[in-house]
């Protein structure tokens, strides 16, 4: 399991515990029914994959709530998944499972002998490098993305291999750094988002190069984005507020020791107005709760209950 990944999971866990268990059991309880035939979980609409499978796997075990019934299963479809050609995300979706599952509930889905499959792995990610220094979302990609680098770096992490020319990818990710303090996606980009900038900061501490005193105007960025909905908004063109930006901007500033500086009040407020009978949505006018959002609405209310940690 990721060094980055563990800490954070745990953390969300012992957020989680403090929720109420009412809470906790309606979520879990809708979790479990999403579950497919197959064993995996689907987003919205289409078939299952490990992107959508991932989100749900950490979210039961940041409840407490993966047991053997539902990892058992969730184990046959990835193993099967491994024998395709995934992209980039579900790749580090399908390794970040299949870690989960193997600390949580004792499901191996990648032995310790499948070097091959792990070699396979290392040779794509290396398709994925820009002369910028970080990874594009294609082999044909000619600049890197913030957040692909940041997933290249995790899959790198959970397979326990280096990361190939690190000092490349710290370039790249200081010249995705704004005027604000915020991070962009791409070098075209004009403007820095949260989902970037949190991105950004997940690289900077899987590789142990964080230094949160050199952040200060990233957290100030962070903190303005957060509106009078209580959430935060991806970036200063969005009017409105939305669940994944709340949570990976919560995220971010308790990774630079700036947790307490948001205001968790109406953060939970938010976050709670997300909810649905089961499940939550991503924003306002959404309609139709999914796993991801879910786990990103249980995330940031289990993560809210740490910042006294």
């Amino acid at each position: 399991m990721s060094g980055y990944l563990q800490e954070l999971t745990l953390r969300l866990a012992v957020g989680a515990s403090r929720l109420d268990a009412d809470f906790r059991n309606r979520h879990a309880a809708w979790l479990k029914r999403c579950q497919q035939d197959d064993g995996g979980f689907a987003g919205r609409e289409g078939e299952s994959d490990p992107y959508y499978t991932s989100f749900a796997l950490r979210a039961l075990w940041v409840l407490g709530e993966l047991d053997s019934e539902i990892a058992e299963p969730a184990g046959v479809f990835l193993r099967r998944r491994m024998r395709q050609r995934d992209s980039i995300v579900d790749l580090m979706s399908l390794i970040f499972a299949a870690a989960i599952l193997e600390m949580a509930a004792g499901v191996v889905v990648i032995s310790d002998e499948d070097d091959q499959w792990r070699a396979n792995v290392a040779e794509l990610l290396g398709t994925l490098r820009t002369a910028d220094g970080g990874f594009a979302k294609t082999p044909e990609g000619r600049a890197g993305s913030t957040y692909q680098t940041f997933l290249s770096t995790l899959c790198y992490e959970l397979m326990e291999t280096p990361v190939p020319r690190e000092d490349d990818v710290l370039r790249f990710i200081s010249g995705q750094q704004q005027s604000d303090g915020g991070y962009r996606e791409i070098r075209v980009a004009k403007r820095a988002g949260v989902n970037p900038t949190a991105a950004a900061i997940g690289t900077l501490k899987t590789l142990g190069k964080l230094d949160p005193a050199k952040e200060a105007d990233t957290i100030e960025f962070l903190l303005e984005m957060q509106g009078e909905e209580g959430g935060l908004a991806a970036n200063t063109r969005i009017p409105f507020a939305d669940l994944l930006s709340s949570c990976t901007g919560l995220i971010t500033l308790v990774d630079l020791g700036a947790g307490k500086r948001v205001n968790a009040g109406r953060l939970q407020a938010y976050a709670e107005s997300m909810q649905r009978e089961g499940g939550f949505v991503g924003f306002a006018l959404d309609q139709t709760p999914d796993v991801e959002y879910t786990f990103y609405g249980i995330a940031t209310m289990s993560l809210l209950q740490t910042l006294d940690l």
